[in-house]
């Protein structure tokens, strides 16, 4: 499972159908600018009730194969977690929307399985049309909805694709468009788009229930980012399908414990240190009459992590990595007889781990772009497959920053374009090289920015999406030199937008470093209340601490920190070693010590906080979220007295309990490192917490599952320990919704004033 990290940002995607504009403003709206009365403090009702304080955010923005249409999914005014299909006519220069989720909704609660699913792509909150593809002749689009499969045309039509009964899963259209695939009952069927005959199965009937086709296993989709498990050959004939086995995978019963009973789910979940699926990779004919192995090595215990066609569709390239995650083959396969060779290693610096990336692209001319930590810090290489060269390798991008996406290349003009930390390791900016001269790079967005980006096939057309302090998520069309031809959603705080009315309250974040224990640079950020001559505040402090996450940014911090500071807290956050973005060194550093540098970081923010003539010492108040309830309860057991209460919640208390890709990764084999588990652990230490602490956890939480918390409330009572909890029936890991999370957020803020923490407010 990939810990998930509950930032503060109530940021859901948003109403007002997007407009496009081409003579946009360039500078971000600031709180001088002009905006409507203030309507007095920021609620925390108002913060998650509809519409989304963030304003129109859209997602999934996709350019139709003929480029004549931008789609995106957007939310409702009126029910911030429902989106439909919205697309902008570039001709016609006008918006509509192309397919109304409430107009197609059959009601059907989705199967557990596709529940799963969503919460480990962290869409467990969306209803309506969460995912869409267009079909290849740019008329029609394939949306998945409500367990069923639907093919709706621009004209209007819509019809059920021929061969489905509903609990279809991964759809996805051939290359061509001729043919659409999907899973069902632990299989793979394909069939043609037009409904000429039904879809068929075309891998084996197993008589064993633990055996899955065309499915990614439980651990690629939690930890792995990989929710596919077949692919497509790009002339659309075959099919490289994963088929895994979990018969040897321990079972525990997961106890979806609800307001109106409880429901158990025997689960297949493979915990640290116990075997994981059997998993193999077969290529199959699309018409099921072909079936060939590809020879994944003799050591079965490895991981498939990634699985590509090369442009022409001669070669398949897999990516194997060993069970400790210090090694990851690139496998050169040849789809007619499954022979596999090695094309190149990866291996993970001492005292550290191989991390799994998407920042790669095969290119036609037989050659590589590929992300790599190997000097340290992310970056892009070149590879040729070439022996008669000295090198193989050519190094794109340099220097003591990270490479976080790899966003597109136009292959005729030899151009890559990446997203990067060169500038600000705060704020990531889209940037561009030429092939033939890579250390001349052209940044392509403005550095007042956070910029993310997406790109079409051929690498000409950006989608940029960029926020601000006081800015949310605005996203425009650019060309390839990042100019701007369109805005897909301005989204400026300024007349109706539901911000508006909040704006000229809006407090400006502040941005530092202090040092940690070893020298190395913590950046922190920090909001405050209009501080007053003499006056001291209390300090909301939120933290992730955990590897794969960046708290600290210069990028829109959402409605949530400035309600809470509108309570009259100070709202900061450090990032502390150990978290993403920072290089090798800086993230292993919690190699085999979990629980150890990144509290120290948190402490040495606490004391920054206290020596501050603003702050009151004697209320400087935690929060964290799963991994960070983890860190919460770690604070509070080594370091009694620092904070004046702390809040932990669903945190994981004995990593034993967690699944063999995260928790290996990080602290090994609990087999062969007990000692490790056991430090890193929060129960052996609970009974030195000595401040109050609250927990929280949802009781159907697959991810870091209940038994963490009432491990933890058994120690704790068993040792006389007080403490307060609130538990939340019927819900997972995300804990949310628009009273939920209001009744979560006042229950913390009850528990800090009860405890003489709270600002009065």
């Amino acid at each position: 499972m990939r810990l998930l990290t509950f930032l503060l940002a109530a940021s859901a995607l948003l109403p007002a159908a997007p407009v496009l504009s081409a003579e946009p403003k360039e500078t971000a709206v600031t709180a001088s600018q002009q905006a409507p009365e203030d309507t007095g403090a920021l609620t925390l009702e108002r913060v998650f009730a509809s519409p989304s304080l963030a304003g129109p955010v859209p997602r999934a923005v996709k350019l139709s194969p003929d480029g004549r249409y931008v789609t995106v999914l957007r939310s409702r005014p009126d029910d911030r977690e429902r989106y439909d299909l919205w697309g902008f006519d570039r001709n016609a220069g006008q918006w509509r929307m192309l397919v109304d989720s409430r107009k197609l909704s059959s009601g059907r609660e989705l199967s557990e399985t596709e529940k799963m699913q969503r919460e480990r792509q962290r869409i467990g909150d969306l209803k309506g049309i969460v995912s869409y593809e267009w079909t290849a002749d740019s008329q029609a689009v394939l949306v998945p909805i409500d367990g069923d499969l639907l093919l709706a045309g621009l004209d209007g039509s819509v019809r059920k694709v021929s061969g489905t009964k509903g609990g279809e899963l991964d759809p996805s259209l051939s290359p061509k468009g001729a043919h659409v695939a999907f899973l069902r009952e632990r299989r793979l069927f394909v069939g043609p788009v037009d409904g000429s005959s039904e879809a068929q199965a075309i891998t084996p009937a197993e008589t064993s229930a633990t055996v899955h086709w065309g499915e990614a296993e439980f651990v690629a989709q939690e930890e792995m980012n990989r929710f596919k498990g077949y692919w497509w050959s790009p002339d659309g004939s075959r099919l490289a399908v994963e088929r895994f086995d979990e018969a040897k995978v321990g079972t525990v019963t997961r106890a979806a414990i609800g307001a109106d009973g409880t429901k158990t789910f025997e689960q297949r979940y493979p915990a640290a240190g116990t075997p994981n699926a059997e998993v193999s990779l077969w290529v199959i004919g699309a018409d099921g009459q072909s079936r060939v192995q590809v020879d994944l090595g003799a050591d079965q215990d490895i991981y498939l992590a990634r699985v590509d066609w090369a442009p022409d569709g001669k070669t398949l390239y897999v990516q194997r990595e060993n069970r400790a995650q210090t090694r990851l083959d690139m496998l050169k396969v040849d789809p007619a007889t499954g022979k596999a060779e090695a094309l190149f290693t990866e291996k993970a610096a001492e005292g550290s781990w191989i991390n799994l990336s998407d920042a790669y692209r095969f290119l036609a001319d037989g050659s590589l772009i590929w992300w790599s930590e190997r000097d340290g810090f992310g970056h892009l290489y070149r590879f040729e497959e070439n022996h008669h060269l000295e090198s193989q390798w050519q190094r794109l991008t340099k220097g003591p920053w990270v490479v976080t996406d790899l966003v597109g290349v136009d292959q005729k003009a030899g151009r890559v374009t990446f997203v990067g930390t060169r500038d600000d390791v705060l704020a990531p900016q889209v940037y561009a090289l030429d092939l033939k001269q890579p250390e001349k790079l052209e940044r392509l967005t403005d550095p007042a920015f956070h910029n993310s980006a997406a790109m079409d096939r051929k690498g000409q057309t950006l989608v940029i999406t960029r926020s601000a302090d006081a800015q949310p998520p605005q996203s425009y069309l650019a060309d390839a030199s990042g100019k701007r031809l369109a805005w897909i959603e301005e989204n400026r705080v300024e007349g109706a937008h539901p911000y508006a009315p909040f704006l000229a309250s809006h407090r400006t974040t502040a941005f530092g470093t202090i040092p940690a224990e070893d020298g190395t640079p913590l950046h922190w950020m920090m909001i405050t209340p209009p501080l007053e001559p003499g006056k001291r505040y209390p300090v909301f402090s939120y933290h992730y601490g955990g590897p794969h996450a960046q708290v600290v940014s210069k990028g829109w911090q959402g409605a949530l920190a400035q309600a809470i500071v509108d309570k009259g807290y100070i709202y900061f956050a450090i990032d502390g070693r150990g978290s993403d973005n920072r290089g090798v060194a800086f993230e292993s550093a919690i190699n085999r010590a979990m629980g150890s540098v990144e509290v120290a970081d948190q402490l040495a923010g606490a004391r920054f906080l206290k020596s501050l003539a603003y702050v009151d010492p004697a209320r400087v108040s935690t929060f964290g979220w799963s991994y960070g309830g983890y860190m919460t309860l770690k604070m509070l057991e080594k370091h009694p007295g620092e904070w004046a209460a702390g809040v932990a919640v669903a945190p994981v208390t004995r990593w034993e309990l967690y699944d063999t890709h995260y928790t290996e990764r990080y602290l090994g084999d609990p087999t062969k490192e007990p000692k490790v588990y056991e430090t890193a652990g929060a129960l052996a230490d609970a009974a030195k917490i000595k401040d109050p602490l609250m927990l929280i956890h949802g009781m159907a939480d697959d991810n870091v599952v209940f038994e963490n918390s009432t491990a933890l409330i058994g120690k704790l009572q068993g040792e006389a320990v007080p403490f307060e909890m609130m538990l939340y029936p019927g819900f997972t890991h995300r804990i949310g919704g628009p009273k939920v999370s209001k009744h979560l957020y006042e229950t913390v803020f009850r528990f800090l004033d009860r405890h003489g923490v709270g600002s009065g407010n």
